[in-house]
Order: C-alpha cells, then structure tokens, then sequence
C-alpha cells in the first residue's frame, strides 16, 4: 500500500466510477482495476461493490477512505512544514564561546542572529576553551568559537582569524628588572621577565608552554591567574609582566597604563577556529548560525572592532 494507490482508491469512490476516475486521474481504467485487486488482495478483504449503475466503498471501503484522506492530508502537512523550515531556519542553537571571544563576538552575533534569522532562538554558553570543548563533543552545544581546533574524527575545525599576542608590562618596571627596550622583544628575553600567567588548564599558558618548551626555554611564571582583568590589574601594579592578545590590553595601552611590546623569535600567535560536530547532523538553523558566525568574525576583523587579528585565507 502505497500514498498513490490511496489516492486512486479515493477518486474511484468520489467519482462512483472506474470509467470517471480514469479520466479525472487521467490514467488507464485497467491500472485503477490492478491498483484496487493488490490492495484488496493485501487487506484480504472486498472494499468495492460493483454494480451496473457503478462502485460504491464497502464497509471496509469506507474505513480505508477516512484513513487515506488523514494519511494523505497529514503526508501534505509534514511536506510543506519542511519546505518551510528550509526556507527559514528556526528552533534553538547552543553556541559555546570562552569568555575572551564572548566579550568580543557574543553581542554582535545575537543581534545579527535576530535580524537575520528571527526564528533561531540562539543561547550563548560561556567557560573556559577545555570545558567548552567537552561540550560539544557530549552535544551540550552544538557549536563553537575556541582558541583550539579540537579537530578529529568527530569535530571539524575551521580557522577564521590568527591572533598576534603581545607582551604587556607595567609603566615603571619592578625593582630588579630589565625592562625590554623600544619596540620587538625575543621570546627568550621575555620568557626570563616575572610573569603573571594563566593557570596550567589556560588554554593561552598551554600555547606559551608549548612555544617555550620547542624553543628550549623555562617561563619564569611567578603569579598564576586565570581572569585577563585580574592579571593586566597584577601587572599594571608591578607584580610583573604578561602575554595577552592586543585585543584584551588595547584600552589600557591606549589610557597609558599599560606597555606593550610585539614578541618575535618566535612570533607568538593563536588561531580563532569555527567548531562543528562530524559525527551528527546539524540542522537548518545550526548551520545558518554557523555560517553567520564567520561572517561576524571577519566583519569584527575588517572594521578593526576585534584589534590584533588577521583573517586565514
């Protein structure tokens, strides 16, 4: 039994005839016969009587005409209630950010998510990168912005934005200290400053771990603090040095509270990677906000609004 043979059988019984329906179907009369002996033959029962003056549904004929006019009617229903949602995305996204991106991506994307696509009911969820991570691969989200690309066989990680890091110091240096000269410092100069660093499950202290540790350097970590506003408040005191994006520190710099210096040998930066599920689908409005998300983020790059980044081509 199939949606076509239902319609058939219900033409057949609205025109009262095989000859009727035929030309209203505009199909052969011996095809509508075939149609109704399978159904007859499948149900095992009559759903037809046949007289001179034409057909008429049996008891059983009856039962399966109300049934295929619901069948058909919500078949209809469900058809058109996904060519609307494809046309316009709608239902809830999870989108995980770390507090550094939030600060900067969160209220330009809500806003834009609710111009573009004001059936999306989009849910910002904010922790630390490793968190937001897990995450997503438990579906608690169901995409995110990170520092890290988490990239394997369930996750897709696309990298939108490199960001430069830069040393920050305070305007009058601590007794006992060298400050850096005037304008590029070497990694190796600044590993050796007091530094006010993120904690080891940081994602940052993991990056500058790991540059130091392929460079053969020790960072000379002397505070540990995971809050950026909490560490630029430890340096600008003079408790010691810090390596942060310029984004985080331009405002302080800029209010002449802070000094900063561009590292080089090596230069110190980290990429902003768009992350989706691979192992699940996504639906309409996951990947409309998705692609919403990177045109955010190239608009924040291109307008200066996010300092110290470059766009990955």
């Amino acid at each position: 039994m199939d949606l076509r043979q239902l319609r058939y059988f219900i033409a057949i019984v609205e025109q009262g005839s095989f000859s009727k329906a035929a030309e209203f179907l505009n199909v052969a009369q011996p095809a509508l016969s075939l149609h109704v002996r399978n159904l007859e033959s499948e149900l095992g029962c009559a759903l037809l009587f046949r007289s001179p003056q034409g057909v008429i549904a049996t008891e059983a004929g009856q039962i399966l005409v109300r049934n295929a006019r619901v069948i058909i009617d919500q078949f209809s229903l469900t058809r058109q209630q996904i060519q609307e949602h494809e046309a316009e995305p709608s239902g809830e996204v999870r989108l995980g950010l770390p507090g550094t991106i939030s600060q900067i991506l969160a209220v330009p994307l809500i806003l834009e998510a609710q111009r573009q696509f004001p059936k999306v009911k989009l849910r910002i969820a904010e922790a630390m990168s490793g968190f937001v991570l897990e995450w997503i691969r438990e579906a608690r989200v169901d995409l995110a912005v990170l520092y890290t690309s988490g990239a394997d066989r369930t996750l897709t990680s696309l990298p939108v934005l490199s960001e430069e890091l830069w040393l920050l110091g305070p305007m009058k240096a601590p007794a006992g200290v060298e400050p850096p000269g005037a304008g590029q410092c070497a990694y190796q100069q600044v590993a050796k400053l007091p530094l006010v660093l993120p904690s080891s499950t940081h994602g940052l202290r993991a990056l500058l771990e790991k540059e130091a540790a392929d460079h053969a350097l020790h960072l000379n970590t002397v505070f540990e603090v995971d809050s950026y506003a909490n560490i630029k408040s430890m340096v600008e005191i003079g408790a010691g040095y810090s390596i942060l994006p310029f984004n985080s520190i331009a405002r302080e710099v800029q209010s002449g509270r802070l000094l900063a210096w561009r590292i080089g040998k090596p230069k110190l930066q980290r990429s902003v990677n768009l992350v989706c599920p691979a192992d699940r689908p996504v639906t309409r409005a996951v990947s409309s906000i998705e692609a919403l998300c990177r045109t955010v983020l190239l608009n924040l790059a291109s307008t200066g609004k996010w300092n110290g980044v470059k766009v990955i081509k």
